[in-house]
């Protein structure tokens, strides 16, 4: 049973955030508090620990990105010079 009482003091500008925050995610702001004071600490080591691995693998696949790019590139650049060529041909401009 919840019976111990936390005071916090804050601008209005920041209650109102809270309870915004609150509100867009479908709880109290009491039940926000305490679902951040849960959170607080494990989340962001957590998080830091994903985005390490998501920016390695990102920067691992940067140059096989930037080959398939060039490559798809030099591939239109010839398929628009064998058009050129074809209309060319024809009379067609």
């Amino acid at each position: 049973m919840r019976n111990a009482r936390v005071t916090v003091l804050m601008k209005p500008e920041e209650k109102a955030s809270l309870e915004e925050q609150a509100a867009k995610r479908g709880v109290s702001s009491g039940e926000y508090l305490r679902l951040a004071v849960d959170n607080y600490g494990t989340q962001s080591s957590d998080q830091d620990a994903e985005l390490e691995a998501l920016a390695a693998e990102l920067k691992a696949a940067v140059p096989k990105i930037k080959a398939a790019l060039e490559k798809s590139c030099k591939t239109l650049q010839q398929l628009h010079r064998e058009n050129d060529a074809f209309f060319e041909q024809r009379g067609i401009h």
